[in-house]
């Protein structure tokens, strides 16, 4: 594995999940509105239940963030 995840990834590749969570989203720039992915990381048990979300995520400190609340649930 090129990173050495220790946890699964999950990809939306038909857009159904997108979907179901609101995360496809009209958005605009410069006067236009076209539909686009809102940012947003989702922490989800083996169970399938989402533990903690975060919308309209800003890059910088957002992994890290994350990975603090990791930490904070498996202890």
């Amino acid at each position: 594995a090129k990173y050495e995840l220790t946890v699964p990834l999950a990809s939306d590749e038909d857009g159904r999940i997108s979907e179901a969570f609101g995360t496809w989203v009209e958005k605009s720039m410069y006067g236009r509105k076209y539909m686009g992915m809102e940012r947003a990381t989702y922490l989800i048990n083996g169970d399938g239940t989402v533990l903690k979300m975060w919308r309209k995520v800003k890059v910088p400190g957002h992994a890290q963030e994350v990975l603090r609340n990791v930490g904070e649930l498996v202890t």
